[in-house]
């Protein structure tokens, strides 16, 4: 089994070959076909998030490394634990991996991607920067259908996370687009998602030139530099000079978010996705006279995830751009991808 691991914080990933993991009780033995390579992998990579006010959370424990990351896999069932039901050698399937205790009150009521104590693959347990990851249960293997592989696998993460951060905009976009923020990979997946769950195209905003460009290609109607200083005023404009019913967050930053809620219209509903960093601050008087809500969104549930396949399997999303490299490039694509230099998705394939 080859894999590559952080070692050492902040550190190139390490390539580590020894033996196939054997599974046991239920687990299942999946080969890798592809692995996607999430911006939130930067973040445990370094070894920190970004609170704010020079405030660090360290991954530390999280991690506990040496640790395979890659927490977006698709593959191959190879191997059954004598305990293993659901699944057979040869099955074709998306790994959920956000596994929890499966004990807590969270994981027992179908909350499992919030339990405290998570098992979570490529986080706490070794993921899928490697040709074979180990699941605790077939439970977690998600049929994909006639979906490319390369694209499969992204619905473990920025699909799911996408899917989940817009279901929290029903009801919610007052009958209008609503503002994604932010136009990387799981953006642009908010981007596909507005349109097959909500019926409609998103607003886009984004810093970036190119990335811009990739979200009106990509089906957005409007996309503008949150910077530019008729920005909420083309927000405005485009909304019937009310402002979104909602706004997903998908970069997490300080300005993400002051631009996110000031673009809101009353009532309006900020969902923060994002983890680039940093505090936010409100004047508390301001969620009584506008009736704001901010809430967080955190990948999806096991529910969710099933819903999400049988809209993707179905034909009812759109894919993404994906960019494919090699296992063996998996170091240098997570500094690509933390340079901002990777358009749309990028996955590796053993």
């Amino acid at each position: 089994m080859k894999s590559y691991k952080v070692v050492e914080f902040g550190q190139p990933l390490q390539k580590v070959e020894e033996g196939n993991p054997a599974p046991q009780g239920a687990e299942v033995l999946v080969k890798v076909t592809a692995a996607g390579v999430c911006h939130s992998d930067v973040h445990l990579w370094e070894g920190f998030f970004d609170m704010g006010g020079g405030n660090k959370v360290s991954t530390q424990k999280t991690m506990n490394p040496p640790r395979t990351m890659g927490h977006e896999i698709v593959g191959e069932v190879v191997a059954l634990g004598p305990d293993a039901k659901g699944a057979k050698v040869g099955d074709k399937a998306v790994v959920y991996p956000w596994i929890g205790c499966g004990t807590c009150w969270y994981c027992t009521n179908g909350r499992e991607h919030l339990c405290a104590a998570p098992r979570a693959l490529g986080v706490n347990k070794d993921g899928g920067y490697a040709d074979h990851v180990l699941v605790p249960d077939a439970k977690y293997l998600y049929p994909y259908g006639n979906i490319p592989t390369d694209l499969a696998c992204l619905y473990a993460c920025s699909g799911i996370t996408a899917f989940s951060a817009v279901k929290k905009t029903v009801g919610e976009d007052g009958g209008k687009p609503i503002l994604v923020i932010g136009a990387g990979g799981v953006g642009l997946m908010g981007v596909k998602f507005a349109q097959s769950v909500l019926g409609r195209a998103p607003i886009v905003a984004d810093i970036d030139e190119g990335k811009r460009k990739l979200a009106l290609d990509n089906g957005a109607i409007a996309a503008i530099d949150p910077r530019d200083k008729d920005a909420r005023k083309k927000v405005f404009e485009l909304t019937d000079g009310t402002g979104v019913g909602a706004a997903i967050d998908f970069v997490g930053a300080d300005s993400t978010a002051q631009f996110g809620v000031k673009a809101l219209a009353r009532g309006g509903r900020l969902v923060v996705v994002g983890l680039f960093g940093g505090t936010f601050s409100l004047p508390m008087p301001m969620f009584a006279f506008t009736g704001c809500q901010i809430v967080g969104s955190v990948t999806g549930s096991p529910g969710e995830m099933k819903e999400m396949m049988d809209l993707v399997t179905a034909g009812k999303v759109t894919p993404v751009p994906v960019v494919t490299r090699k296992l063996d490039e998996a170091d240098a694509t997570l500094q690509e991808l933390r340079k901002g230099l990777i358009m749309g998705r990028a996955v590796l394939v053993p």
